[in-house]
């Protein structure tokens, strides 16, 4: 698995160092600070292939660029470097092809995905687009992979049910909720134009051709197949080089991943992928790298975070300054509690204008100079204004505000 990484003039940073966990590793943190760029590099040093475009260093003067990781596996740990050619413009790789052979599925935001599957081909990974994610992808008149499609009729129709009934199960439990079940239909065709039968999905309020769910469904029926197919052929090349046995550990690279995903199904998708992944096989291992900004994600780990194995990273940008900490795991109970802790950092989780208005009414309370307020919020009258326009009249503020003013205009009148 992968145990460190050290970035030198590579990103938004002059230096990265990340320890990861055996097991989960989640990166917060704004928009723009190298959370999507952190993935890439380690799905580079995995593979040996950028995902997208090569990562570009910076140029500092005396500074030589320079990607370092440490990998392991059941006898050694080992080091290996890649340096920057400005020359050639491109990283040269020290010592390569790495240590590691696990299988390395990476989830990207956009909806593409990418395979390394070392049973199957060592130097190219497979990359899917949406398109060829469902109808299949080929390389140089050789099917890599039939789609979604394809496979899902294929598996269903076929005497020996494995892994259809795997691939079902791994669909029922990324359903958000007993009310919201998903359930594998029979294939239809829908339209004149298209001979093939299209996978269906039975839902609460009925069924519905795959072609024609929504995008969240789609990327979690997506995720569904990948894990599925990934594993399916791996086991598959594995037989037929006779000698090798399958692997017993997946990374799991997820960029994004409440991407497209309502509340309910952002509370479930992630303890639900990381125990999916033992469906796969018993005592499979898992080590998912995974990008979010959503504090439900967060929350919805509570029950299941384990500090011996998972680490929580937060990027922050500080005086113009990109850094990247571990941060103590704390449990922060409702997704409020998360909005307004560190790894977020609102003040208040509600509106902008509803957040100036209490922090007016907060320093009111409080005696201090008003002057650092607009005009419009200095005196009591007008911050009970504002907050009545940016409040609703269940907000827990109001109480606490309307004790303390009626005391204050009670003690006014008695002198």
């Amino acid at each position: 698995m992968l145990k460190e990484l050290h970035l030198q003039q590579v990103g938004p940073a002059a230096h990265f160092d990340v320890a990861f966990a055996d097991r989960l590793n989640i990166f917060t943190g704004d928009n723009g600070l190298g959370k999507s760029f952190l993935l890439d590099i380690a799905w580079w040093v995995m593979t040996t292939n950028w995902a997208e475009q090569p990562a570009y260093p910076q140029r500092v003067r005396g500074e030589n660029p320079q990607i370092t990781a440490v990998v392991s596996n059941k006898k050694n740990i080992r080091e290996y470097q890649s340096q920057f050619d400005f020359s050639e413009q491109q990283w040269r790789n020290l010592q390569m092809p790495p240590l590691l052979k696990e299988v390395v599925i990476y989830v990207r935001v956009d909806g593409s995905f990418s395979i390394f599957d070392p049973a199957r081909q060592r130097d190219i990974p497979f990359d899917f687009n949406p398109n060829t994610l469902w109808n299949g992808l080929k390389s140089k008149d050789k099917v890599i992979c039939n789609g979604l499609i394809q496979d899902w009729v294929t598996w269903q129709n076929q005497p020996n049910k494995y892994p259809f009934e795997l691939f079902s199960n791994v669909i029922k439990k990324l359903a958000p909720h007993p009310s919201e079940w998903i359930q594998v239909g029979e294939p239809t065709r829908v339209s004149i134009e298209d001979v093939r039968d299209i996978p269906t999905v039975n839902l609460p309020y009925g069924n519905v051709p795959v072609t024609q769910t929504s995008a969240g469904m789609k990327r979690i029926l997506g995720l569904a197949y990948l894990l599925v197919w990934t594993w399916y052929e791996h086991k598959k090349a594995s037989e037929l080089l006779r000698q090798q046995k399958p692997v017993n550990q997946i990374v799991l690279l997820i960029d994004e991943i409440e991407s497209h995903l309502h509340p309910r199904w952002q509370r479930v998708i992630l303890p639900t992928v990381l125990s999916v992944v033992t469906e796969l096989q018993p005592r499979m291992k898992i080590q998912a790298l995974v990008t979010t900004h959503s504090p439900l994600i967060l929350a919805s780990l509570e029950p299941n975070f384990h500090e011996q194995e998972d680490k929580l990273f937060l990027f922050k940008l500080q005086e113009r300054e990109v850094s990247l900490d571990e941060v103590p795991w704390s449990k922060q109970g409702d997704i409020v509690g998360w909005l307004t802790s560190d790894i977020f950092g609102l003040k208040q989780a509600r509106s902008k204008e509803a957040e100036i208005a209490i922090e007016a009414a907060e320093a009111w309370m409080r005696d201090d100079d008003m002057n650092a307020f607009p005009e419009n919020l200095r005196i009591p009258t007008q911050i009970h204004q504002e907050l009545q326009r940016v409040l609703p009249g269940h907000d827990p503020f109001w109480p606490r505000w309307i004790v303390t003013t009626e005391k204050r205009n009670s003690g006014l009148s008695e002198i």
